[in-house]
């Protein structure tokens, strides 16, 4: 643990400035080293069908990093649903040209993380798993985790999201019965014709709070306006990515007239796209394999908080390493979908809970995981 000075030290350079820890900040331990690196491809075996509005899928294709530095190890991952346009071939491709060695201080997150993204203009994913290996290798070198180096409070750690993806209606309420219980607030797959369907189905065996994603599915501004209007008055809280990302004109109509927040996914990558949201969309979804990582992430939230919009952070199919990471931020937002690991059934690791419906920070270093 650290002492109350080291601590106050290590909270005032997270609150200086958005460039966390470069080479001139705290840094308890340093011995010059080589940082290494390696990785390997995992794939997630996802426990039901998982189907949106534009596919199916009962896998996620993944990559694990571990980056280590002085007998210390970071772990990391690179989650790939279709939709990203990346695969296992491209993120060990990327992490192949990697070269961390030329590195002696895992505390210079800016210079490596800068080298990083430079390597090409894509790769989102892979560079999220270096970023998240080594935000949880700097974490437990200072023996603290990135919600408390970032001055947040676990204890306002919101209730996560559980997905019921879209389905028969029997299968619907078979999965929200499995849910009962366990979530405060259920996130609901629509954009097909089956959506009073799947939401009179999951209404059939509770009332609790839903989230909607379409995914870009519905198309006409006057149709979805129609169904947030009703889906409003069936106890729905906020809708994700109704309509499809060059629609940007009709989602500001539809933003502007609809009674429940409208938050941007697909539309949203990374730090650049967020000021272009502004007046487009209620709120942003901040995904780490989208954005490249923790550190982009959180510059992400703390823009959009500055231009008065919502945040969400969101994830794909993961382990319980890229959910903790994620969950490190979670303090900040207003919404939460961290149920990644939960729709998995082999995970690596333990790492991030979820206590009467609301996620439950573990207090180790780094971003909180240990392999099982």
């Amino acid at each position: 643990m650290q002492n109350r000075r080291d601590f106050l030290k290590t909270g005032a350079l997270a609150a200086a400035g958005l460039a966390v820890l470069g080479c001139d900040g705290f840094t308890p331990r340093r011995s010059g080293g080589p940082i290494t690196m390696k990785f390997f491809p995992y794939e997630l075996q996802l426990r039901h069908t998982f189907t949106v509005a534009s596919y199916s899928r009962t896998v996620t294709p993944d990559v694990q990093v571990e980056i280590s530095w002085e007998g210390v190890t970071g772990y990391g991952e690179a989650s790939m649903p279709p939709y990203l346009g990346q695969s296992v071939e491209s993120v060990c491709n990327f992490l192949s040209k990697v070269d961390l060695s030329q590195f002696k201080d895992p505390y210079c997150l800016e210079d490596i993380l800068s080298y990083v993204d430079s390597l090409s203009e894509g790769d989102s994913a892979a560079k999220a798993a270096i970023d998240i290996a080594l935000h949880d290798l700097v974490g437990k070198l200072i023996g603290q985790p990135w919600y408390r180096i970032w001055g947040l409070d676990p204890g306002k750690a919101p209730s996560t999201t559980f997905t019921i993806g879209i389905d028969t209606e029997e299968v619907v309420r078979e999965k929200t019965l499995e849910a009962l219980g366990k979530f405060n607030i259920l996130k609901v797959k629509v954009g097909l014709d089956t959506d009073a369907q799947m939401i009179r189905a999951i209404r059939s065996v509770t009332d609790v709070p839903l989230a909607v994603d379409a995914n870009q599915g519905w198309k006409d501004r006057s149709q979805a306006l129609d169904e947030i209007q009703w889906l409003a008055s069936e106890g729905v809280v906020m809708v994700e990515q109704p309509l499809p990302v060059s629609a940007l004109n009709d989602t500001a109509w539809l933003t502007e007239r609809s009674p429940l927040p409208i938050f941007a996914d697909e539309s949203i990558q990374r730090l650049a796209d967020v000021p272009s949201m502004s007046g487009v969309f209620s709120g942003i979804n901040i995904k780490l394999m989208k954005c490249t990582g923790m550190r982009e992430g959180w510059r992400m939230a703390q823009m959009a908080r500055a231009l008065g919009m919502k945040v969400m952070i969101g994830c794909m199919t993961e382990t319980s390493c890229g959910i903790s990471a994620a969950a490190q931020l979670s303090p900040y937002v207003d919404f939460a979908d961290l149920d990644g690991n939960l729709l998995i059934s082999n995970d690596r690791f333990d790492g991030v809970k979820v206590v009467d419906g609301r996620l439950q920070l573990p207090d180790r270093p780094g971003i909180g995981v240990e392999l099982i």
